[in-house]
């Protein structure tokens, strides 16, 4: 059902990047689930997902964390920690596996689908690794946006956070050779009436400075 475009708003203008998250308000069982189907549902170029998402439960792993995120309280504090990895690059068989995962649920003949798989390729092949790697982590802040939102209209706080040490990020996590690297991370739960930041006017430039029609 959708909503309407005040409550879009409303929710929106709520939501702010929590500083102090009240450790013991937990976000429940079913909204949690929502939260993690909406990452699966983000939407990325070509539909081929080039990203993992780490829901970090582990208290011991977090405050370790903490210690790779300049200490940053929400990463302990907050009932929930995500930390979004990219594909460290985008490889035949990843093209190959989402071509056949794309014809499977679409009932779709893999002969079909060719043409995708070939511009797939072709867009691919053009690049570097490296540059395969950046234009996967950029698709990440897709599901960053996704999440963040998805949460909001669930009256769930969140903080993103990039200021993190990603190669310590990998190293917790234990990504070496599982092809993902850290990317970004996002504390989410329910903010402290005490937040001041919760209260302080959302800092804007004017729409009229940021949107233009042509």
């Amino acid at each position: 059902m959708p909503i309407s475009p005040d409550s879009l708003l409303a929710d929106l203008r709520w939501r702010y990047a929590t500083k102090q998250f009240d450790p013991t308000a937990k976000i429940s069982t079913d909204a949690w689930q929502a939260i993690e189907e909406s990452l699966v549902l983000t939407p990325s170029s070509f539909g081929l997902q080039p990203w993992k998402f780490w829901v970090i439960d582990d208290p011991e792993l977090r405050q370790k964390l903490a210690a790779q995120s300049w200490n940053q309280p929400q990463v302990i504090e907050a009932s929930h920690l995500v930390v979004l990895t990219a594909r460290a690059d985008l490889e035949l068989h990843d093209i190959d596996q989402w071509i056949q995962r794309l014809g499977q649920v679409q009932g779709t003949p893999e002969a079909a689908l060719a043409p995708l798989k070939k511009m797939i390729v072709g867009f691919s092949g053009a690049m570097t690794p490296e540059q395969r790697h950046d234009w996967n982590r950029r698709q990440v802040y897709l599901a960053l946006g996704q999440l963040m939102a998805a949460a909001a209209v669930m009256g769930i706080d969140s903080c993103p956070l990039e200021g993190i040490h990603a190669p310590g990020y990998d190293e917790l996590l234990g990504l070496q050779n599982t092809g993902y690297r850290t990317a970004v991370a996002c504390a989410l739960g329910y903010r402290l009436a005490t937040d001041k930041y919760a209260a302080a006017p959302k800092a804007r430039f004017e729409k009229s400075q940021m949107i233009a029609h042509l």
